[in-house]
C-alpha cells in the first residue's frame, strides 16, 4: 500500500509539473486590459485619449514618406496600410527567409527599409521605428492572434519556452514565476498579468512614450537583477514568438496603454 501511494505520489507530481509547463489554460487566459485600472482601461479605449495614438499618426505620415537611395515609400509598394497589413501583426514573429531564423515586425520593417528602400536601418527604440511598427500593427486592431504555423520556427519557439521557464538573475525567477504561477497578484502595488503581448508596441504611463515589447522583456531582466539581452538579440525574438502562441486567439490592441 506504501508503495502504491508513493507511485500515486510521483503521478501526481508529473501531471502539476505538466500543468505547469503548459502555462495558462485557454479558458484562463486574459489580456493585461483585464488587469488595469478603470482609468486606464478607459484610457486606452478613447482614440482621443489614448497617447499611442500619437505614435500611430506619425507613423502613417513615415508610411506615405520616400526615404532611401530608392526613393520611395512603403506606400509606394504596399499601398494603402489599413488593406495590405490588416492582419500582419497577428502572425509575427514569422519565419525569414534571408536569416533562416525568425524575425519580428520591427525587424521586418528594417529588412524592408534596407532592401527595398535602400535606406539605413532604423535604431532600435528610435521614435521613427516605433511609430512605424505601432502604425503596422494597429491595422490588426481586434484582430485574434494568429501565430505562424511554419514548422521551421518550432526550435526556436521552443528556446523562447525555455528562456520563459528558466530562473535568471540575483532573485532566480522565471518569467514564468510571475506571469504563470502569480498571476492576478499584486507587485509594487500593480497587478501582476498574464505577460501576453497583445498591444505591443504600447504607451506605458511609466515611460511616457510608447515602447517596444524588447524594452519590455528587458526591463523585466533588469528587474530580476540579470544581464538583460541585447536589442535585437535572437532569444527576445524567440521569447516574443512563445509569447505570441500562449497569447494565441486573444485581440491585438496595439496600441495598448499600461501603468
Amino acid at each position: 500500500m506504501r508503495a502504491l501511494w508513493g507511485l500515486v505520489g510521483i503521478i501526481a507530481a508529473v501531471v502539476c509539473s505538466m500543468a505547469i509547463a503548459a502555462g495558462i489554460e485557454g479558458s484562463a487566459r486574459r489580456s493585461g486590459f483585464d488587469f488595469m485600472t478603470p482609468e486606464t482601461q478607459a484610457l486606452q479605449a478613447d482614440d482621443m485619449s489614448n497617447p499611442g495614438m500619437l505614435w500611430v499618426l506619425q507613423g502613417e505620415q513615415l508610411w506615405q514618406q520616400a526615404e532611401g537611395r530608392a526613393d520611395v515609400a512603403c506606400a509606394g509598394c504596399h499601398g494603402d496600410a489599413s488593406q495590405t497589413m490588416r492582419g500582419v501583426a497577428t502572425r509575427y514573429p514569422a519565419f525569414d527567409e534571408a536569416t533562416a531564423r525568425p524575425i519580428d515586425l520591427a525587424g521586418r520593417i528594417n529588412s524592408c527599409r534596407a532592401e527595398r528602400q535602400q535606406a539605413e536601418p532604423l535604431a532600435p527604440e528610435s521614435d521613427a521605428l516605433l511609430a512605424l511598427t505601432t502604425y503596422v500593427a494597429h491595422q490588426s486592431r481586434g484582430m485574434p492572434i494568429t501565430p505562424a504555423t511554419d514548422a521551421r520556427l518550432a526550435p526556436f519557439r521552443d528556446n523562447g519556452r525555455r528562456l520563459f521557464q528558466s530562473r535568471i538573475g540575483q532573485l532566480d525567477l522565471s518569467c514564468a514565476s510571475c506571469h504563470d504561477d502569480n498571476w492576478g497578484k499584486r507587485l509594487g502595488g500593480s497587478a501582476m498579468p498574464q505577460a501576453h503581448p497583445t498591444g505591443y508596441p504600447l504607451y506605458r504611463l511609466e515611460w511616457q512614450m510608447v515602447g517596444s515589447l524588447q524594452r519590455r522583456l528587458r526591463n523585466c531582466m533588469i528587474g530580476v537583477r540579470a544581464e538583460p539581452f541585447a536589442f535585437g538579440a535572437p532569444e527576445l525574438v524567440d521569447l516574443e514568438l512563445h509569447l505570441m502562441e500562449r497569447a494565441r486567439g486573444l485581440r491585438v490592441e496595439t496600441p495598448a496603454v499600461r501603468p
